[in-house]
């Protein structure tokens, strides 16, 4: 075998480690995609029985986003295996308690039928903000793309963008808004 062949065929069996920023990000949607790299959907040599996947860091999952009014609306069931544990957790008082909590369940639930998720699962590594281990951090060679695009804040665009920015109206110069008194 060549060099060349060995080094292909090494690296289709390794386990890479891949980085995933949830900042703005839906995890709903964003589980479909990390779970191609838990589960190595992505290798030629994928097959449903064999453990090919690699690694994910997620990292600012204190900043996912919900469409609408899903912070209010969705709920999590947990249930504590004794008599009357059932309780069921709305999105943003468990966001609060972890707020890794959430992407892990996402990733989880969209997971159904797989018979190794509970050791993929171990190779989700979530943190609620850009505060990695560096033992982990120096392991990551890949990172994977963002579903949505992060809009910028009005306090990033400049004096001069702001300025060139189109305007609707311009106010006459003797023109005083009226205030609540």
């Amino acid at each position: 075998m060549s060099q060349l062949g060995r080094v292909k065929q090494w690296q289709t069996f390794a386990r890479c480690w891949h980085l995933f920023d949830a900042t703005w990000q839906n995890p709903l949607e964003s589980a479909n995609t990390i779970e191609k790299y838990l589960k190595g959907l992505y290798k030629p040599i994928y097959h449903p029985y064999v453990d090919s996947g690699d690694h994910v860091v997620v990292i600012n999952s204190k900043k996912i986003a919900f469409p609408g009014e899903e912070w209010r609306r969705r709920v999590y069931f947990h249930h504590t295996g004794y008599s009357g544990g059932a309780s069921w957790t709305p999105a943003w008082e468990l966001h609060n308690k972890d707020p890794t909590m959430i992407f892990r369940k996402a990733v989880y639930h969209h997971m159904k039928g797989n018979l190794f998720r509970r050791v993929v699962m171990e190779r989700l590594h979530i943190y609620p903000d850009s505060n990695v281990p560096s033992d982990i951090l120096e392991n990551v060679t890949n990172q994977i793309r963002p579903l949505r695009s992060i809009p910028r804040t009005l306090d990033s665009y400049s004096q001069e963008e702001v300025i060139k920015y189109p305007k609707i109206i311009d106010y006459p110069e003797d023109y005083v808004l009226k205030t609540k008194e």
